[in-house]
């Protein structure tokens, strides 16, 4: 009896902490929408044209100008900054760009551009900002960096300090150009000017898994949402095995068919039927108790719209044209990785200890289930109507 009780009260302080956990997430999104504060890598394009050195840098401004240590950083909310970076998100583009030129020789400082080991001053020629619309949205941002080379430059290295965040740096208008995934803190290896930059194609690979692990894990945070609805549905693998199998298969096709660029939707569109799917796979959760025959043909076509959404991501980094097919597959693989450890991640946490007991679904399953059907109508009502 006593053994029972224990048992029970297990079970409701589990179920309670997913429940307040996952309150305390939706309370924020209401508040802040789900993808205002994220943080994402910067993309810079480094081109030179005789002993010119041009840098075009896209980046979240603000969160630069606010002093956000962006190294392990995934929401800004969580940085004693926020209120600075909220507030500089409101500003019209010609009081930020003011803003970024009082701190220009602090940033000038940070960033290292070396040729021979020897430091190349740099300067900011141009500065793109768009109108303030939507503040709880990132607004993009584009800074133009420029240089002069010594002369006789065969190469170069480029990084910024660790505080910066993580880099996506790639040479463009030469054939074979470096394209290279810097974490915080760490410099290129020396690019050619003149490129010819040969990367393996294992090497591109490797380049690749960590930008399509991050897009899940952390900043995927409606696919990793998508992923949970597929593990709450049922306490044995081979539901799970099915729904997981046919995600990968569908995302995969629409992945690369994006990739590509032979099938193009709107994110408009995709993004609220991703919410969509979210709560579809959530609210199915509560009204079955197993897979049905229907459900893993649904999830594919869901699957096919997440895929599209991985696409658009991959867009903005870009693939190496001579290596496209290695870095398709690296980020395909770190997309993976990333949703199964975040399936692990929740078997560790709620299913190793209580997928058993009689009473998960009730106390465990349904409560998440349906939290996570809140989160994904709420996100389909924000991205259509507000």
């Amino acid at each position: 009896m006593m053994r029972r009780l224990l048992n029970i009260f297990i079970g409701t302080k589990v179920a309670f902490a997913v429940l307040l956990s996952t309150l305390l997430l939706v309370g924020q999104l209401l508040v802040g929408g789900a993808s205002a504060h994220e943080v994402s890598p910067s993309i810079g394009d480094l081109s030179t044209d005789g002993n010119k050195f041009t840098l075009v840098l896209r980046l979240n401004l603000e969160a630069f100008v606010a002093g956000i240590d962006l190294d392990g950083v995934e929401d800004t909310n969580a940085t004693d900054q926020s209120a600075d970076y909220d507030s500089l998100r409101a500003l019209p583009p010609e009081d930020l760009q003011k803003s970024l030129q009082t701190q220009w020789p602090n940033f000038a400082n940070s960033f290292y551009l070396s040729v021979n080991n020897a430091l190349v001053p740099l300067a900011l020629q141009n500065v793109t900002i768009s109108e303030v619309g939507d503040i709880d949205l990132p607004r993009p941002s584009t800074l133009t960096i420029t240089a002069i080379l010594p002369p006789d430059t065969a190469a170069l290295t480029f990084g910024w300090e660790k505080r910066f965040g993580t880099l996506v740096l790639r040479h463009i208008g030469v054939e074979d150009g470096y394209t290279g995934y810097l974490s915080g803190g760490e410099i290129s290896p020396e690019i050619p000017i003149k490129g010819g930059v040969v990367q393996s194609s294992v090497q591109v690979f490797g380049t690749y898994i960590p930008i399509g692990f991050a897009h899940i894990l952390p900043k995927g945070l409606d696919h990793i949402l998508f992923v949970l609805g597929l593990f709450f549905l049922s306490v044995h693998l081979r539901p799970l095995i099915w729904q997981v199998t046919a995600f990968t298969l569908a995302h995969t096709v629409t992945l690369a068919l994006g990739a590509l660029g032979w099938v193009t939707v709107p994110s408009s569109i995709v993004e609220p039927l991703i919410a969509a799917s979210i709560t579809y796979v959530a609210v199915e959760n509560i009204f079955t108790s197993g897979l049905s025959r229907w459900r893993p043909f649904v999830i594919f076509g869901f699957g096919l719209l997440h895929g599209l959404g991985f696409a658009s991501v991959l867009g903005e980094i870009g693939l190496p044209d001579d290596q496209f097919v290695p870095a398709l597959i690296g980020f395909n693989v770190g997309v993976e990785l990333g949703q199964i450890t975040v399936i692990s991640l929740a078997f560790l946490a709620v299913g190793a200890w209580f997928r058993n007991k009689p009473w998960y679904r009730k106390r465990i399953s349904f409560p998440a289930s349906a939290i996570i059907a809140t989160i994904g109508a709420w996100w389909f009502v924000e991205r259509v109507f507000l």
